[in-house]
This record gives C-alpha cells, structure tokens and sequence, in this order.
C-alpha cells in the first residue's frame, strides 16, 4: 500500500473513532416525525458520521423541558411559535431558526368501526363512534388543530364527551390502532405509517379549518454540538430531503428548497 493510500485510510478510521467517541447529537423531535426520522437520521449519520439521538414527544413538552435546562441540541417542533419563544428568551443560537414542514391534519377511523368517511367530520356524531383520539390540545399543536377544526364544524360541544386525549398525536394513533377508540384526528404523516395504513383509512381535513401547522427547528445555544446541529438543519433543507418529507406526508415550508 503507498504512503498516500495508507495516510487517507487512516484519516477515514480516525475520523470514524472520533464519531464512535464523540456524545451524539440529541434531537427533541415532533410525534408526528416518529415515522419519517429514523430513516432521515440513519441517513445523516452515514452521510456525516456523526451519531444522532432522537427522542419523540409532545412540542409544549419539550418546550417546557428546554426552558428548565433539558440537554438537548436541537428541537423539531410542530409549532414553529414555540421556537420563536426559545428565541425571544434567548435560548438558541442565533440565526438558526428554520421552518423545516408544514403538518397536515387528517380524520382517521379504524376500519372496524365501518364508519363512511365521506360524511367528512360530521360522521363523529354517530352513535358507533364511543370515543375520539386526538392529542392533548394544551401542549400538542396537532390537538389544538382537531380542536379548531371541530369548532370550525360546529361540532366540539356535541362530541367533546367523547374525546380521549394522548400525551401527543402518536399516542392518540395508538388509542386509535388498538381499539381504544374508534376514530381520531391525526397527523397525515401517521397515517400514512404502515401500522395504520394496513387498520383504518382517513380523510385529509381541509386546511381551512384550523390553523396552519407550521412546524420549524432551532438549534440550542446550551448545545455542545452546534457545528453538528447545524449541519442537520442543512441536510433538511436539502431537495432530496424535502421531498421525503413530503411524501411522508408533510408539506415544504414557503420558500423551502424543493418547495416548488
């Protein structure tokens, strides 16, 4: 082996110790990415040899958990206002803030429950329909979408007895695949997962009745993985990226790289 091929293998392996050494990058990351950011994380860790840790939740959660000193690096929320108020209280990095998906809001039943999904959000009046899952609407922006969309139908009042509410928008999917209700108001982006794609259908819920799901990540000024941090917000951005994002069921963000 010549001197310049055995000192580029090295460099490779040197390179690869200090990823395998180095603490991975950890990612506060939206439920409703649960389906999508394995395979994007796997992908950025070969690309990047740098390893990634994601830990799904609920957007107020991690908001709440980041303000009292949570470690994270990076956060993937599904409300883009909550790091914009990390950002107001100084606790990002500067000019990091980018939306990175727009959510979309769907009607969900269990194919069990036989219910017509074409009657659209009306047909959670039915008397088969016991119990309705959608994430807790306090801290989960998906929730508070299910919400506006169900005042915007003049339907709260009549259903809210039945709602049952997770801890996020994946934990409501589970209510809704396990039987412990009938139908839910989920994130397309689960939807589409195959656990649910293979035990119920859904109907998108217009977007004109709830409030856009802008959904946008920041980088953590605690963080002592910005370089890496930073670079994960740029593989986001990247078309390729993008456009994986949008067939898991996610629109781009306006102006996004692939957007048109």
């Amino acid at each position: 082996m010549s001197y310049v091929r055995f000192a580029a293998v090295l460099v490779m392996v040197s390179a690869a110790v200090a990823a395998a050494q180095s603490p991975p990058l950890a990612v506060a990351a939206a439920s409703d990415l649960q389906s999508v950011l394995p395979a994007l994380a796997a992908r950025f860790e070969h690309d990047a040899s740098s390893r990634v840790m994601l830990t799904f939740g609920s957007s107020g959660n991690f908001f709440a958990q980041i303000q009292n000193g949570a470690p994270f690096d990076l956060f993937l929320s599904a409300d883009a206002d909550y790091p914009r108020r990390l950002e107001a209280a100084g606790l990002t990095e500067p000019g990091t803030l980018q939306p990175y998906a727009i959510g979309r809001l769907v009607l969900y039943a269990s194919t069990p429950s036989g219910l017509d999904l074409g009657l659209g959000l009306a047909v959670l009046t039915d008397a088969r329909v016991r119990r309705i899952a959608i994430a807790n609407p306090e801290h989960a922006p998906y929730g508070r979408a299910a919400v506006a969309a169900l005042r915007h139908e003049r339907l709260y009042d009549r259903i809210r007895p039945k709602l049952v509410l997770g801890e996020n928008v994946s934990q409501a999917a589970q209510f809704v695949q396990s039987g412990n209700a009938e139908a839910g108001l989920l994130a397309l982006s689960l939807a589409l997962a195959p656990a649910l794609r293979t035990s119920g259908t859904y109907v998108e819920v217009p977007a004109s009745f709830y409030p856009s799901i802008e959904q946008a990540a920041v980088v953590m000024k605690a963080s002592n993985r910005k370089d890496a941090a930073r670079r994960f917000l740029a593989f986001l951005a990247r078309p390729e990226i993008v456009q994986v994002l949008k067939a898991a069921g996610f629109l781009p963000p306006p102006l996004a790289p692939g957007a048109r």
